[in-house]
């Protein structure tokens, strides 16, 4: 048998979930979008790698309830360590020439993409890169220290308030962290525009995030319905007993 219980099967699947969702985002992310287009042009810039997010954070905050901190922390090292292999075969893809062939009467490439297009999309900068990594990681850390401290003092109690407050926090710290490594710090972007742009996708991820929060007790209900309530609460007693452990020894 490849997974030893539902709970181990159950990792992989949301483990899974969380580096599909945050690969997407890096990938996509180098395209802006106006999402303020119909109220007034050209104010509320945002990146289009902002939308899969808020469903990172969602399933983090899943595992940090079932599996604990100290699992959440590994996958999301493990996870930025992925991101950077990815990028490393992106470059090799970006610097090896390609074949194409070029239509005689337009001039356009018929066969293949042209090393210029595929530059233009997948061409982001050691800056971007770096930015990336940097924010996912200091914004999964800083979602567990939120998640479990407002845990603790609820007492496990009003799971909205964890999985949301979490999830703002780290937003906030993501959105600033990655923009304002990749376009700030290297001058691609003015302060005025990196606040307003860092601003507005904040913006967005909230609102998706407080949007979403009927997803939260149907996640709950799913993974207590697919475990069994008994091994549910039990898993849920185990990382509690397991944050309170570290807390102690920290």
């Amino acid at each position: 048998m490849l997974f030893k219980d539902k709970r181990t099967f159950l990792l992989f699947v949301l483990w899974g979930f969380f580096v599909t969702n945050a690969m997407v985002a890096e990938v996509i992310g180098v395209k802006l979008v106006d999402v303020g287009a119909f109220i007034e042009p050209n104010v509320f810039i945002m990146s289009i790698g902002i939308l899969p997010w808020p469903i990172v954070f969602l399933t983090t905050d899943l595992l940090n309830e079932f599996y604990g901190k100290a699992v959440v922390r590994r996958l999301s090292v493990i996870t930025a360590c992925l991101i950077a292999y990815a990028f490393v075969l992106i470059f090799i893809a970006i610097y090896w020439p390609g074949f194409n062939i070029v239509d005689e009467q337009t001039g356009q490439v018929s066969v293949g993409v042209a090393d210029k297009a595929f530059y233009s999309i997948f061409g982001q900068s050691l800056w971007i890169i770096v930015g990336s990594i940097t924010a996912f990681l200091v914004a999964q850390m800083v979602d567990v220290f939120v998640f479990w401290l407002v845990r603790d003092r609820t007492g496990g109690k009003m799971i909205w308030l964890r999985a949301t407050g979490s999830t703002a926090v780290s937003q906030l710290i993501d959105t600033f962290v990655v923009q304002g490594i990749a376009f700030w710090l290297p001058g691609k972007w003015t302060t005025d525009f990196y606040v307003k742009t860092a601003l507005t996708g904040y913006s967005v991820k909230l609102i998706i995030a407080i949007a979403l929060t009927p997803l939260i007790y149907l996640g709950h209900a799913f993974v207590k319905n697919y475990l069994g309530r008994e091994e549910a609460q039990k898993a849920i007693v185990e990382t509690a007993e397991d944050s309170l452990h570290h807390k102690v020894k920290e």
